[in-house]
């Protein structure tokens, strides 16, 4: 028993050794991961998108384009003044030019929005859809070492950012690149002596350039994944909010999430500080650079080689790109952040489930015959099995108890029937299969599950309780086995009243809207008893060959725990039940019990037996006996003195 304590203490640490192993993998394999691997990653998501997002960018650069054009007429307009041969027919021919070019620019910008927010959003819900459908097939070991909210921020934030990268910051890193060189083109032809100064502002940008990329990648990771932090100290204070308030610890959680807070806001502080370096660098060196172009465009003038016009187009022409040269700055941070949200995606992604479907799956008559041949189970990163050769037989439509101490393993065991964990040494068959070589839709179609501490989902009554019938099953999986036999609605109310009977679940008619009344999240609305009892009729609702009860009736008091006991006899008649126990009231439901001690089944027998014959078993049923010092100590100080003299 201590060994088994001893086990269920590691638990934690192995846990959290698992999520240190993952975070420090994730950033490992982004670090290798290069910008163009990383973009080439969203392919799949933009598939039929790819048209509308590149008239898009021809829409930005056409956009671009016709911003240059207007400093080419505005320098000849200049140079025809000052030839004085220019007349007003010529002006106002100038001014029409120039405003069409700009009613024809917001256009421009006007499609290049609608081509473009659409495939956008459209990309991002299929990432989400995507990231979601991956992580509901990960097996509960992956969901062990991965904390919720690293996974809500992958969902929520970082794909927010890759719509606004694919809407805005891709298309204007082209924009501007495209409008700066065709730009830098012009000038050129203008005058290569101003044009070469111009560009001289790009030699210090490129030089310090990898600096900054190494230094605002780590800042934005840091800062991302700090995110998920402070998104999973959210979800934990808010599930916890009882214990926290009933223990008076509300200011230590303040602190504690102060201060992962803190932390996002120094990286924050600090990715956005390296940022503005950069784009204090690329908004100075335009400008020094521009001046130093005046005085020489003024000298070129002054002796002839330049003309007034061409001068006047020159610095139009530079007011123009300023903006897009400020704002390659901000782009590159972008490009950057997305780099990483796109690492942060391909983190989950690239996890493949460990349990799937064979690629040939077998299938056999519901019987519900459950065999456990050898059966040896670990956790990852544990030293030792947990569970250690367990053998066990349970015929078709028995009720059988699993019995051990705390923290022995019976929970464990019970989530290798439905392959939540798959064992890593023996087998668990179902009817003469191999667990492993079923579908799992078809798998668990065979099996229902109630466990000892129930989740709810916020929806409901109803909806919770149908969850596992075919009224709630995915309609796009044609594979499914129970897919065509999906209950009618009269059936359906059917099963839905027999369930809560059984399960003495009737209180939830009772509620504002009755079966159709909204439970709040993870049911905290309701009792712990009333969630159970809810848990109960969703299994029992299910009509499995296999039901897995992981001490459902723990939070019931003993008149409710007799009425369910009782329900629960004629319910699972024909069903092969398992029913992990700790109290003698539950294992009275069972015809056998088996005693599952150190990762073995030690014995097997009726509940009288195990208690006449087995040492182990009796110590775990029966309450210990108190000593004479103990029944002295319970008895206060003036009757124990009362009886000495009496």
């Amino acid at each position: 028993m201590q060994q088994s304590e001893r086990k269920r203490g590691d638990e934690p640490s192995r846990q959290a050794g698992a999520q240190q192993r993952v975070a420090r993998q994730r950033v490992e394999s982004g670090q290798r991961r290069t910008l163009i691997q990383a973009l080439a990653r969203l392919i799949p998501y933009i598939e039929g998108l790819k048209l509308r997002w590149f008239f898009g960018v021809l829409a930005a650069i056409g956009a671009g384009v016709i911003a240059l054009a207007i400093p080419v007429v505005l320098g000849g307009l200049v140079d025809d003044i000052e030839a004085g041969g220019t007349t007003a027919a010529v002006v106002w021919t100038a001014f029409a030019v120039i405003l069409s070019l700009g009613v024809l620019e917001a256009i421009f910008v006007f499609l290049r929005r609608f081509f473009v927010i659409p495939p956008a959003s459209d990309a991002e819900t299929n990432m989400r859809v995507s990231l979601f459908e991956r992580l509901i097939h990960q097996s509960a070991a992956f969901h062990g070492a991965w904390e919720a909210g690293q996974l809500q921020s992958r969902a929520i934030a970082d794909l927010n950012m890759l719509r606004r990268f694919f809407a805005f910051g891709s298309l204007m890193l082209v924009t501007a690149t495209i409008t700066v060189l065709v730009g830098i083109g012009v000038m050129f032809s203008w005058s290569p002596i101003l044009a070469g100064l111009f560009l001289c502002a790009a030699v210090p940008v490129i030089a310090l350039g990898p600096a900054f990329r190494r230094k605002f990648v780590h800042y934005s990771r840091s800062a991302q994944d700090q995110a998920g932090e402070v998104a999973t100290k959210v979800e934990e204070s808010v599930h916890g909010i009882r214990v926290l308030k009933a223990f008076g610890r509300g200011d230590w959680a303040r602190s504690s999430f102060k201060e992962e807070a803190g932390t996002l806001r120094d990286l924050e502080v600090s990715k956005m500080r390296t940022l503005a370096k950069f784009q204090m660098l690329m908004v100075l060196l335009p400008e020094g650079v521009l001046a130093l172009c005046i005085f020489t465009g003024l000298y070129l003038a002054a002796q002839g080689d330049l003309t007034p016009g061409t001068l006047a187009g020159f610095f139009a022409m530079a007011v123009v790109l300023k903006q897009p040269i400020e704002g390659i700055g901000m782009l590159i941070g972008m490009v950057f952040m997305a780099k990483t949200s796109i690492d942060r995606h391909i983190d989950v992604m690239d996890v493949e489930p460990d349990i799937v479907s064979p690629a040939q799956p077998h299938t056999a008559q519901e019987r519900g015959l459950v065999e456990l041949e050898d059966v040896h189970f670990r956790y990852p990163d544990a030293a030792e099995d947990l569970i250690r050769g367990a053998t066990l037989r349970i015929e078709p439509g028995e009720t059988m108890a699993l019995v051990s101490a705390t923290g022995g393993g019976t929970s464990t065991l019970l989530n290798l029937v439905p392959r939540l964990y798959d064992v890593t040494g023996g087998s668990v068959r179902i009817d003469g299969v191999d667990v492993r070589d079923y579908s799992l839709p078809d798998l668990r179609s065979r099996v229902a599950v109630a466990f000892e501490d129930p989740t709810l989902f916020s929806t409901t009554v109803k909806s919770n309780v149908l969850l596992g019938t075919g009224h709630q099953r995915d309609d796009d999986d044609p594979s499914h086995p129970h897919r065509a036999a999906a209950p009618q609605s009269d059936q359906l109310q059917e099963v839905l009243s027999e369930a809560l009977h059984t399960a003495d679940a009737e209180f939830a008619e009772t509620l504002p809207e009755g079966l159709e009344s909204r439970i709040g999240e993870e049911g905290l609305s309701l009792s712990g008893g009333q969630r159970q009892r809810l848990a109960l009729a969703r299994a029992i609702a299910a009509k499995p060959s296999v039901l897995l009860l992981d001490d459902p009736l723990s939070a019931l008091d003993v008149r409710t725990e007799e009425r369910v006991t009782g329900r629960l006899r004629q319910v699972l008649e024909g069903t092969t039940t398992l029913i992990v126990a700790h109290r003698p009231s539950t294992v009275a439901m069972a015809d056998r019990v088996a005693l599952l001690h150190e990762g073995r089944i030690d014995d097997v027998g009726t509940h009288t037996e195990l208690l006449t014959r087995n040492e182990t078993y009796s110590s775990i049923m029966k309450p210990p006996v108190p000593s004479g010092e103990e029944l002295m100590d319970a008895i206060p100080a003036e009757e124990a003195t009362t009886e000495v003299h009496t």
